[in-house]
């Protein structure tokens, strides 16, 4: 997959569509990811006193398809594809295809 934990990725298609948020987890497996404030689910929990979860009803991130986000260049904030390029020094890097920024830290 094209995107990684920690990129900035913009909803296209939804109803989040047009929302941007940070990764917080990726499941390459199902191709899923989860966006910081994307998606929001209502998750029913029991209280767990071991580990002072108190319970009741809690909303949280879900997980959507990769298909349905883009990846935003760091450099102009616009949703880009995203590409390889091999640098002199032999590493191998993500490059935004919008405008050529560099998106592996």
């Amino acid at each position: 997959m094209k995107v990684k934990k920690g990129d900035t990725v913009e909803v296209i298609a939804g109803k989040d569509a047009g929302r941007t948020g940070k990764v917080l987890k990726v499941d390459s497996d199902r191709e899923r990811i989860v966006v910081e404030g994307v998606h929001m689910i209502k998750r029913h929990t029991r209280p767990n006193p071991q580990k002072r979860i108190q319970g009741g009803i809690v909303e949280r991130e879900g997980a959507i398809h990769v298909s349905n986000v883009m990846v935003v260049s760091p450099d102009t904030g616009k949703k880009t594809r995203v590409g390889y390029k091999i640098l002199d020094d032999g590493r191998k890097v993500r490059v935004a295809k919008v405008d050529g920024a560099i998106l592996d830290r």
